[in-house]
């Protein structure tokens, strides 16, 4: 069972910064692509970033340089440094681990992991 536990989140203002922590299990971390979607209320929730077992990253276009994914190795951790926050970017935040490692919706902000696992989510608000 895959075991995803999100930390980090908070009320920033616009301009802002927050970065998210989670904590994967480690074959999972290992063997699964991993990263972060979002649901805003009212919407679908949105792949955001996510990186693959080679360490490649892949960001929906509304996130490219102002989010940066990240990973410990040895921490089994996986990271979001979100910077220049905007009003838009409020939601929950989400883990996931995809076995499939299905990445497309990722970058065009779709549904992301169609298969897959997320923890519990850590809200992020941003003010204007």
């Amino acid at each position: 069972q895959v075991q995803l536990a999100e930390s980090g989140g908070g009320s920033v203002q616009a301009g802002e910064s927050l970065r998210l922590s989670c904590v994967v299990s480690e074959y999972h971390f290992n063997n699964y692509c991993v990263g972060w979607s979002r649901q805003a209320p009212g919407k679908e929730r949105e792949g955001v970033a996510a990186v693959d077992t080679d360490g490649t990253p892949t960001y929906a276009d509304s996130v490219k340089g102002r989010f940066t994914i990240s990973k410990d190795n040895a921490k089994n951790t996986l990271y979001l440094q979100m910077n220049s926050l905007k009003p838009e970017d409020t939601a929950m935040y989400y883990c996931a681990a995809d076995p499939m490692c299905l990445l497309t919706p990722v970058q065009y902000g779709g549904n992301w992991p169609e298969f897959g696992s997320l923890g519990q989510g850590t809200q992020v608000t941003v003010s204007a």
